[in-house]
């Protein structure tokens, strides 16, 4: 049995890849579905798919970044993006190292793609660095994604207290439920938003996602440490917790 992960944050475009993949390929076990790029990613790298197929543009990390991490996480999943950048796909898809599919999803497409893909899987073949190469040749190429302008501060409740808290002020956040916890030197308090709407607005060069339910402010960040496994753990500045780095994420960590 085939095993694929499909991540899209758009719920009727993720309902309709999963659909038409039912019908293009029967055989093929769908072990996650995926919101948002952090979560795409860790379900690679627990679950090891045979194909990924991944939107660009996601909350959090985006597709690249997912496809990027996920050459060390699991190194034999073949890579589907799904895109609306057809100029931008083309030279990728020419490498041979990835595929793609356009939206809105055509159908003549789609099994194309099935077919390209599951023979790569059979070949049991990744070519990782045409696939490097192609990563970085779209990164460079793709426009930059329309983003709100990064919010300053914040509210968020503490018992019956709403307190309004400056972003510079935040260690890290975390997902709790519907909700995500603010962490500051001085405590804890709730916002009434969940962690994968937090990241559309929130400093992508400041607040990084160390897992799936935590994006913490490196410049709260004292130190990171490695274990022998390869996971990383975080040292803050001002908090007494220590944060652990998932594995699949510490590849994008390389720099500290």
């Amino acid at each position: 049995m085939t095993r694929a992960v499909v991540a899209e944050d758009e719920a009727l475009l993720r309902e309709d890849l999963i659909a038409r993949l039912a019908d293009a390929w029967p055989e093929l076990e769908i072990v996650a579905v995926c919101e948002d790029g952090g979560s795409a990613l860790e379900a690679i790298g627990e679950s090891k798919p045979e194909v990924a197929f991944l939107d660009i543009r996601m909350p959090g990390l985006t597709g690249l970044e997912v496809a990027a991490a996920a050459q060390e996480a699991s190194p034999a999943t073949q890579i589907v993006f799904v895109t609306a950048y057809d100029q931008y796909a083309i030279e990728a898809f020419d490498r041979g190292a990835i595929d793609y599919l356009l939206k809105p999803l055509s159908p003549d497409r789609l099994a194309a793609t099935v077919k390209r893909v599951r023979q790569r899987i059979e070949a049991g073949t990744v070519d990782t660095s045409a696939l490097a190469q192609a990563l970085e040749s779209l990164r460079a190429k793709l426009p930059a994604a329309p983003r709100a302008e990064p919010i300053a501060w914040i509210t968020a409740g503490v018992g019956r207290e709403t307190r309004l808290i400056l972003l510079d002020d935040v260690a890290y956040f975390r997902a709790d439920a519907k909700y995500t916890v603010v962490v500051t030197k001085e405590g804890e308090a709730v916002i009434r938003k969940p962690i994968r709407d937090l990241l559309e607005v929130l400093d992508p060069a400041v607040f990084r996602q160390v897992h799936r339910s935590t994006v913490v402010n490196m410049r709260a960040v004292a130190g990171v440490t490695r274990d022998e496994a390869g996971r990383g753990t975080l040292r803050l500045k001002g908090r007494p917790e220590t944060l652990p780095v998932s594995l699949t994420f510490m590849a994008l960590f390389k720099s500290l």
